[in-house]
């Protein structure tokens, strides 16, 4: 399987290579040359394998530089801290079914694929015999996610930023309690958008990022990507047994377009109808939804709401969307998103009827999250985080009768107790790895904006080969 640019500007590159760069060096993102498709009497044999055997079988038709043993073995690695057998289970609400990507050590969707590059990184780097520094944004759960998928490896330094005041008080916590000596969290007086332009522009950088080996943990890297195709099929294939219906929608929360991007590549690879709809759900900061519904991507004020990990504008994944809507055409691609720079807006309205065959789109406000909290509680006993109730809200809004639909459930409710526990009226259990955050020893440099003093931080604390 070769890997290419959707800016044309690299030589195709390995899947292992495709990792070890993670922003291309043209400051694309980085795609397969084609994806794989999988014939109906394939996915059928599909349905009774394990999760770890399905990433596999998944994994396994975008990666051919990996000797199968050594991948069956990071697999297995990777999810073998989740709480949970099934990794990914699925509960049953009514005509709702919610996936729980929340069993990982971090207690969010990030761990999946986050448990899964930091075994690839590990495995390379051993292979290779160098070293990597990690530099990455969070608007919420990446950041301790990344921080859990490679804390304590001989081999790897990691640099996150997080804008300062505009995570949970547990999602910072989660980051900035994790002292180990290859751990350097950095709390930046800004938005994430904000921290997001500086890590691309220092990845910009080649210079800087070849001398100080940087490697991306951010949704930029195609492997995070990768592995969230696997839950997409996952959910396929056990809503398919559970109902004996082989047509599923899927309700995503969204901010930053990686999970959903995810679940579009599962869509081209699985049997036609397989799936069917891709809801993206939004909150306030609704650049995606007014994408789909008006063909406006055009970035405004961030929002700060009660779903933080999606108080984004400018979505970093967008861009390998844009690829496939410009017919695979590099160059289009990479005009485009110079005007987007120069301008934050692209005018995609000529291309409604292709994103609207893509996606759905809605979005919920804050008193929407609320009374979804709290109504779904009060029918089945079920504890919503905000971010999945912005897409059971959502889902409910655009579920077609007699098709199931799966909505993404992308955090534990403890990650957001204040919120959840107004809208419930009750105070919630929290999980063991939660309880003494609060008393535990943390370290985090507060700094401003500034591309220049983030860098110049990164390079006094690089890891050196």
């Amino acid at each position: 399987m070769q890997y290419i640019s959707t800016r044309g500007g690299i030589d195709p590159v390995s899947f292992t290579e495709a990792v070890l760069m993670g922003l291309a060096t043209d400051g694309g993102l980085i795609l397969p040359r084609t994806i794989p498709r999988i014939g109906s009497d394939t996915y059928t044999e599909w349905k009774d394998l394990s999760y770890q055997e399905l990433a596999f079988e998944v994994m396994s038709r975008f990666i051919d530089d990996i000797p199968e043993a050594e991948l069956r073995d990071i697999i297995s690695r990777s999810y073998s801290s989740f709480d949970c057998k099934e990794v990914a289970p699925l509960v049953h609400h009514g005509s709702l079914h919610i996936m729980e990507l929340f069993h990982g050590p971090t207690l969010a969707f990030k761990d999946v694929a986050l448990q899964f590059l930091g075994n690839i990184f590990e495995y390379l780097l051993e292979k290779n015999n160098s070293v990597m520094n990690i530099l990455g944004a969070t608007s919420g759960d990446t950041g301790s996610a990344a921080i859990y998928g490679v804390r304590g490896k001989e081999r790897i330094n990691i640099f996150i930023l997080h804008p300062h005041g505009r995570v949970s008080k547990v999602q910072e916590q989660q980051m900035t309690t994790v002292t180990d000596s290859n751990v350097f969290n950095i709390a930046i007086r800004g938005t994430f958008d904000d921290a997001q332009a500086i890590v691309k522009s220092i990845f910009n950088d080649l210079d800087f990022k070849g001398t100080q080996h940087l490697g991306a943990i951010n949704s930029i890297n195609w492997a995070r990507v990768l592995a969230q195709v696997v839950y997409y099929v996952h959910a396929c294939l056990h809503i398919s047994s559970h109902e004996n219906d082989k047509t599923v929608d899927f309700s995503v929360p969204t901010g930053n377009f990686g999970d959903i991007f995810a679940g579009y590549i599962a869509k081209r690879m699985l049997p036609e109808g397989t799936v069917r709809k891709l809801l993206l759900a939004t909150n306030s900061n609704d650049i995606l939804s007014r994408m789909v519904q008006q063909g406006d991507y055009s970035l405004s004020e961030v929002v700060p709401t009660s779903s933080p990990s999606m108080d984004i504008q400018s979505a970093s994944n967008f861009e390998r969307y844009l690829y496939y809507l410009h017919d695979e055409e590099p160059g289009r691609t990479n005009q485009t998103m110079i005007q987007f720079a120069e301008t934050g807006t692209i005018n995609l309205s000529s291309f409604q009827d292709h994103i609207q065959r893509d996606f759905v789109a809605e979005k919920a406000t804050e008193s929407d999250v609320t009374n979804c909290i709290a109504e779904f509680y009060k029918e089945y006993g079920y504890i919503l985080d905000p971010h999945t109730a912005v897409g059971v809200h959502c889902a409910l809004k655009h579920q077609s009768k007699g098709v199931p639909i799966c909505c993404l459930s992308t955090a534990h409710p403890g990650k957001f107790g204040d919120t959840v526990e107004d809208a419930i009226d009750k105070l919630i259990d929290l999980p063991r790895s939660m309880r003494n955050l609060a008393d535990k020893e943390s370290r985090c440099e507060l700094m401003d904006a500034d591309r220049n003093l983030i860098q110049e931080f990164v390079k006094n604390h690089a890891k050196q080969g």
